[in-house]
């Protein structure tokens, strides 16, 4: 595998401003998204998704309800972003659907 056809945050930040609603991706920064995308690779390695000899398989899917409460917990516990629980969802789906795009290179 290349490393240009794995995860790249500023391709990743690029996919997800495409996804939200104009109004929603012009409320926050790249940096403001990325550090979702990093609460989000936060918790699959707290839950074994990037370790090589955990009980999680890679047939098992994400739990995206509890990948997201989990992302809102760490933002209103870091105050390092404010954003509106709704918009928290939008970029978490756009965050998934980019890891989507790229499995079918890899």
């Amino acid at each position: 595998m290349s490393d240009s056809m794995g995860y790249d945050e500023d391709k990743a930040v690029a996919f997800i401003c495409k996804t939200l609603p104009a109004e929603v991706s012009a409320r926050y920064s790249d940096d403001e998204i990325l550090y979702v995308a990093d609460v989000i690779w936060d918790w699959y390695e707290k839950n074994g998704y990037l370790s090589f000899d955990s009980d999680v398989t890679d047939e098992e899917e994400v739990d995206v309800e509890k990948l997201t409460a989990y992302v809102r917990k760490e933002l209103a516990r870091d105050k390092e972003v404010e954003m509106d629980p709704a918009d928290i969802d939008l970029i978490v789906k756009g965050e998934l659907e980019y890891e989507e795009s790229i499995e079918d290179f890899i």
